[in-house]
């Protein structure tokens, strides 16, 4: 059972990051350059979809070389409001897809019936934190995703008229 559960997970939540890329890769160069919320929502995305796979979560430390800012209303230790200042091109950010990917991918392929269970806690100190088990976590992360690649799509074809085909599920196998 455990293996159907692994390859159901994997097939769909490879196919959210498939649809993102699509979307990523579907924008026409001068509108990539002039629309800098699509940088932000891509960036802010990848961000999270690696943070989230991340146990424990302190230990995360993104992939890209980031030096980051904190908008001046955040809370201390908030994430959400972290913005990066440099604007990584789009190549930056498919090649920072394709390793999410990849651990997304390796992530699933561990999964035990007992790891399942794991807890990740944000927050161990803060009762309010967010404190998900690893299988309500990967499906979390997975709905993020495909939440920002139904906004991209939403944008493109609000601005172009034209979106990617929807991706059923993952082409490869863990």
């Amino acid at each position: 059972m455990i293996d159907l559960v692994k390859e159901s997970l994997w097939k769909q939540f490879g196919a959210s990051i498939d649809m993102f890329k699509n979307a990523i890769e579907s924008w026409p160069e001068e509108q990539w350059k002039a629309d800098r919320r699509i940088f932000y929502m891509v960036y802010h995305t990848l961000f999270f979809l690696e943070y989230y796979l991340t146990f424990p979560p302190k230990d995360f430390a993104p992939r890209l070389p980031v030096a980051v800012t904190r908008k001046e209303d955040a809370p201390p230790g908030a994430l959400d409001d972290l913005i990066p200042r440099k604007e990584y091109t789009r190549k930056e950010l498919l090649e920072y897809l394709e390793a999410c990917r990849t651990t997304c991918k390796k992530s699933i392929a561990a999964l035990t019936v007992d790891s399942m269970a794991e807890r990740w806690i944000e927050d161990p100190g803060n009762p309010k934190s967010r404190n998900y088990s690893k299988i309500e976590l990967l499906m979390y992360n997975m709905r993020h995703v495909q939440h920002h690649a139904a906004q991209l799509n939403l944008l493109l074809r609000q601005q172009i008229n034209e979106a990617p085909r929807w991706v059923s599920r993952a082409k490869d196998n863990f």
